[in-house]
């Protein structure tokens, strides 16, 4: 019998974080699906049940918020209305093959934390927050090119999504 490859190292830090993101295109922040989750990532093996009930909670909870307000990371529902982390050199593609999607896929997720603790998720629709440059980049991009790019996980994004709820949208 082999052996179980030993877990990943862990990203102790958000830069090491935001590599994975960025190395890995699109992942999902701590739902089960079709990406790898940052979370696992960040502690170096699989979390049964809750993060915030996990004892690195706290420095999860620091990368994460690190890696979410990076301008190099899109946040938005597009797995399976789960939060998502997309990075920016998949932005073209995902924004060319933005017709295919349903617009609460790539609405742009932007969470904030009140003073009571409360958090409360704003969306901001596509495209108004996709930089011009992109969508510039988008556009001449081919659509064979663009579902080349989304590859490992396109079907996985072009499924039916469950309406999720949202819990507040900004116009």
């Amino acid at each position: 019998m082999t052996p179980a490859p030993d877990p990943p190292a862990p990203c102790a830090t958000a830069a090491e974080a935001l590599a994975f993101v960025e190395t890995h295109g699109v992942v999902l922040v701590s739902a089960k699906g079709s990406a790898p989750k940052l979370v696992d990532a960040i502690v170096g093996h699989r979390i049964d049940g809750s993060w915030w009930s996990h004892p690195e909670g706290r420095r999860i909870f620091a990368i994460l918020s690190a890696v979410t307000e990076s301008e190099q990371v899109l946040v938005c529902r597009l797995l399976g209305g789960k939060i998502t982390l997309v990075h920016r050199r998949l932005w073209p593609a995902l924004a060319r093959m933005a017709d295919r999607l349903a617009p609460e896929q790539i609405a742009q997720v932007r969470q904030e934390h009140t003073p009571s603790g409360r958090h409360v998720n704003h969306e901001i629709p596509f495209p108004r927050w996709v930089p011009v440059a992109v969508l510039d980049e988008a556009a001449a991009l081919g659509a064979e090119e663009a579902l080349s790019a989304l590859a490992a996980w396109w079907p996985a994004a072009a499924a039916p999504v469950e309406k999720t709820r949202h819990r507040e949208a900004s116009a």
